[in-house]
Parts: C-alpha cells; sequence; structure tokens
C-alpha cells in the first residue's frame, strides 16, 4: 500500500489552505443546458443558424447583439422571434450584467452574438489589458494581464453557468487559399482558422461549429455523439437543436439555481447555513451563476451573492 494512504480509512482529504474537500463520488448525469459556439469568417451564416438553433432549444429566447443589430434583421422569418439587447461597450462585466438580466427576465435560452466583441472591441478583454499596462506597470502588457484574465475568466464563468441555453458566435481569423473549384481551376478561398477570441474558448463549449462562405457547417468539437463530426450545407438550425436536446434530456433533473437564492434569501438562515450553502454551490460548479441581487438589482453572481449574504451576518447587518 501506497504510504499515502497509511492510516487514513475513508477520511475526506482536505487542502490545508483552501479547505476544499477532495471527497469523490459516484458520477451522475443531470440534464443540461446546451453550451455551443459557432465560429466563421463574415458571410457564413452564422448569426441566421445560432437564431435558428436558440430558436430550435427555447420556446423564448434574447440575443446579446454587438453586431449593430444584425441579428433583428431575420425578425420573424420562418417564425423565429426573439427579444434583443444591443450593447456598444463590451467590457467582460457588461455581458456578465446582461447574462443576469437575462436569467432574471426568466429567457430559457440566450444568444450572445458576438462573443469576439467582448475580446477585442471596445473595452474588450484587449483593451483592459491595455490600459492596465500602461496605467499601472510601465507598459508591461504581462503585467496587465494580472487583471485582464481574471475578467476574461470571469465572463467565461457567466456564461456557462447561465440557467438556460447558450449559444454563441464568434468571428474566424480569416486566411486565404488556393483551392480546386468545380470547373478544376485554382481560386482564393476565405477560410476561418481559429476563434478570435481567447485562445482554447472552444474548449468551453460542448459543441463546437465551424461555417465557411458556402454556408457550410463543420462540428469540428462534439460531447453529444451524434453531431460528432457532422457537416451540413446550409443547415436547419432546428434540426440540430432537436438532436442536441435529446441528448440533454437524458439523466436525472439538475437543480435550479433559483432554489439557492430562495433559500439564501431565508429570513432565518444563520451565517453558519450560509457557508454550507455556499460549499454546496461550489461542489456543484454553479458559484459563477449570473444573477440580479433581489435587493438592488445589481449584476453578481451566486457564489458573490451568498458571500455577501454571509459577510452582512457577520457583521450584525440585517442582510
Amino acid at each position: 500500500m501506497s504510504r499515502l494512504n497509511d492510516n487514513t480509512g475513508n477520511r475526506p482529504a482536505r487542502q490545508a489552505d483552501t479547505g476544499t474537500d477532495f471527497t469523490f463520488a459516484p458520477a451522475t448525469r443531470e440534464k443540461a443546458k446546451a453550451r455551443l459556439a459557432i465560429m466563421g469568417v463574415s458571410g457564413s451564416g452564422k448569426t441566421w443558424t445560432g437564431l435558428r438553433l436558440t430558436h430550435g432549444l427555447s420556446s423564448r429566447f434574447a440575443v446579446i447583439d454587438t453586431e449593430r443589430g444584425a441579428a433583428s434583421k431575420y425578425a420573424g422569418i420562418n417564425g423565429v422571434t426573439f427579444d434583443t439587447l444591443q450593447l456598444h461597450n463590451y467590457h467582460p462585466q457588461n455581458l456578465i450584467g446582461a447574462l443576469a438580466a437575462a436569467a432574471n427576465a426568466g429567457y430559457e435560452g440566450v444568444l450572445v452574438d458576438s462573443l469576439t466583441h467582448f475580446w477585442s472591441g471596445t473595452e474588450g478583454t484587449l483593451e483592459q489589458v491595455d490600459r492596465a499596462a500602461k496605467q499601472k506597470f510601465g507598459g508591461n502588457s504581462f503585467g496587465g494581464w494580472k487583471e485582464g484574465t481574471p475578467l476574461q475568466n470571469a465572463m467565461v464563468d457567466a456564461l456557462l453557468s447561465y440557467p438556460g441555453h447558450l449559444v454563441a458566435t464568434m468571428r474566424a481569423h480569416t486566411e486565404w487559399s488556393l483551392q480546386t473549384n468545380a470547373n478544376g481551376k485554382k481560386e482564393p478561398v476565405r477560410l476561418g482558422t481559429r476563434p478570435e477570441q481567447r485562445r482554447g474558448v472552444e474548449y468551453e463549449f460542448d459543441v463546437v461549429a465551424q461555417m465557411d462562405t458556402d454556408n457550410t457547417f463543420s462540428v469540428i468539437k462534439s460531447r453529444c455523439p451524434d453531431l460528432h463530426a457532422l457537416v451540413l450545407e446550409r443547415p436547419d438550425g432546428a434540426d440540430i437543436a432537436k438532436t442536441l436536446l435529446g441528448w440533454l434530456d437524458e439523466g436525472a433533473a439538475g437543480v435550479d439555481p433559483a432554489a439557492y437564492v430562495d433559500r439564501a434569501t431565508a429570513d432565518d438562515i444563520s451565517f453558519e447555513d450560509l457557508g454550507e450553502l455556499r460549499q454546496e454551490v461550489d461542489a456543484r460548479g454553479l458559484q459563477a451563476t449570473p444573477l440580479l441581487d433581489p435587493a438592488d438589482g445589481t449584476a453578481t453572481t451566486l457564489g458573490d451573492y451568498i458571500r455577501a449574504r454571509g459577510l452582512a451576518l457577520k457583521n450584525g447587518a440585517t442582510p
């Protein structure tokens, strides 16, 4: 037997610095919400496909629009109706706030069109890094990432923790390639090589698809077996949504994050109760769920809200 296991029995390990519990439990599958990304060059059809997909996933959905109203030009076509919020300042915290407002309004699905702006647009992550580098680190961009990385991570966590279906489009870095056309002649073709977002962001989604100028939809990553390596020309997003929903709806019912808000706002909850509630939320990976504070309507997350309630109780204030 390894010395690491000597005299430990079945006691759970605990990290001394963080208090994190390292107790293993049987894996169970729960119903989940879609986390899907579509990347592509201009004109590839990602906005319309994203709308059809989100419409197929949810009966009532909203669009967080950074593309100057592009999505609204499709409103009502083929029965696709939605509400929209146009943003012109792409600070990562603004996306968290928009997601919190969408969750508060009860939208079953959200389309972010596009996620690229919160990376490279006005006040996006790259601008936050550049500003911090100039103001605090003498122009050192590595220092600027000390502020940019937490902002970016918090934004991605909020996306993945939205309590409904989440679809995001991303612009793709464009390169030109000479390819042989149907007539046997070489012609330049625009190719999307990777999303215009922080490297590796595609790993965060359950399904990632790439679209080209022929409106071909190619799944390049999928945790849903029936969508693996799927290639469709001019896809009907509703059919893709139906397949995805069939996979997502398998398993036991999950926990509604709103139930944790109700428990946290109970009049008789104690500081100790809130500590246990926070551990439960962390264990379920729901700490970054975006929401509006019931008291003042400010954008926050489930974990931060419970923490604030606990601090209020600890300091003797009425939470």
